[in-house]
């Protein structure tokens, strides 16, 4: 195993430039590859041997998760509202 993939964990933020900001979501040492999600949302799989050309360096987390949903303020409150609800009052929906 190379040595630089002990540094690359499941739930660990990389960026590369100032812009690209991305999280690893998936390691597959069969195929030899790092799923990564990007703060837009965007998924895609990078091969071990192009992870040292890309330059990534960790980064913290970002505050704000909308990004990576694609939600403006308001619809993240429409999402969650619900959840915070009693769940027994919308029994009737599933009779």
């Amino acid at each position: 195993m190379a040595a630089w993939l002990q540094d690359v964990n499941v739930g660990d933020w990389f960026q590369v430039g100032r812009r690209q900001l991305f999280e690893i979501v998936a390691l597959d040492l069969r195929a030899e590859t790092i799923e990564v999600q990007y703060f837009d949302g965007t998924v895609a799989e990078i091969a071990f041997e192009n992870w040292t050309e890309l330059a990534a360096v960790p980064a913290a987390a970002p505050e704000d998760i909308r990004g990576a949903m694609d939600m403006e303020s308001m619809d993240a409150i429409d999402v969650w509202q619900p959840m915070l609800r009693n769940p027994l009052e919308r029994l009737d929906l599933y009779a």
